[in-house]
């Protein structure tokens, strides 16, 4: 019998996996790299191979996805599937995991940080006070889903991380200023007052790697900075507490009286 190991490798390079993780990817038979729900910016196929000592088979969406191959594979030896961030972020690898189950096959889950456990340390808000999150997707087909969890959240006084649409094997991220002009595009057509002039915004880029850039400011003062290479994620702050106002300042460059005007 063989098993199939999900196994993270955080949000900067290959280092970002656990020894744990490394251990386990260094004994698998076949060691397989997702390559589509994420991107890591430091990352090198040769410096993972040669990390791990064994040839690393890329995958894309539609081998994941069909799951056959990997299923089979899995039935017989160690499978280890490498994944950006966290591994069950994209629920494709959700439904890998069930089918696998249904199939007696051992499954074992090594855990990584992802955007959503490093962006709010990152800028220095409260992870408890974050409400739901969601992905903001390039406009075919258009959603409304992200000013719709916008406006749920802010009525709560809590935080928003937006995701930003990617497609890696297109070479295709949306960055700070794309995802900022959809949403306001969203309020122009659904003019509820959910994003406003003074509005804060955090822009994050490489987060959790040597090269993070975090800048803060409303929506215009965004729109103009370039926060470099992908990938890119945005939080809306709600309500904020005294320190994380202090904390979006000195980490983040905050202006402060803009800040105060959020507490």
């Amino acid at each position: 019998m063989g098993s199939l190991k999900f196994i993270g490798l955080g949000l900067y390079s290959e280092k970002g996996m656990s020894l744990y993780g490394l251990e386990k990817a260094k004994a698998a038979d076949e060691v397989l790299l997702e390559s589509y729900t994420n991107m890591l910016p430091g990352l090198a196929l040769k410096g993972l191979e040669d990390l791990l000592g064994k040839r690393v088979k890329v995958v894309d969406r539609k081998y994941v996805e069909d799951g056959k191959e990997i299923l089979s594979s899995a039935s017989k030896k160690d499978v280890a599937l490498l994944v950006a961030g966290d591994p069950f972020v994209a629920t494709t690898h959700v439904d890998l995991r069930i089918r696998a189950v249904k199939r007696g096959i051992p499954v074992e889950v090594i855990n990584a940080p992802s955007i959503i456990s490093v962006a709010p340390g990152a800028v220095g808000l409260q992870n408890y006070k974050f409400g739901k999150s969601s992905t903001i997707t390039f406009p075919m087909p258009y959603s409304d889903v992200p000013y719709d969890t916008l406006k749920l959240n802010r009525s709560a006084g809590l935080h928003t991380l937006f995701f930003l649409d990617l497609r890696a094997e297109e070479k295709h991220f949306m960055s700070v200023g794309e995802g900022i002009r959809l949403l306001m595009v969203m309020e122009m057509r659904r003019r509820e007052g959910v994003i406003h002039k003074d509005l804060l915004f955090i822009g994050v880029a490489r987060a959790g790697g040597p090269e993070q850039f975090v800048k803060v400011g409303r929506a215009q003062d965004l729109l103009s900075v370039d926060f470099g290479d992908p990938p890119h994620a945005i939080i809306v702050p709600g309500k904020l507490h005294f320190m994380e106002a202090e904390a979006l300042v000195l980490f983040a460059g905050a202006d402060k009286d803009l800040v105060e005007r959020n507490l």
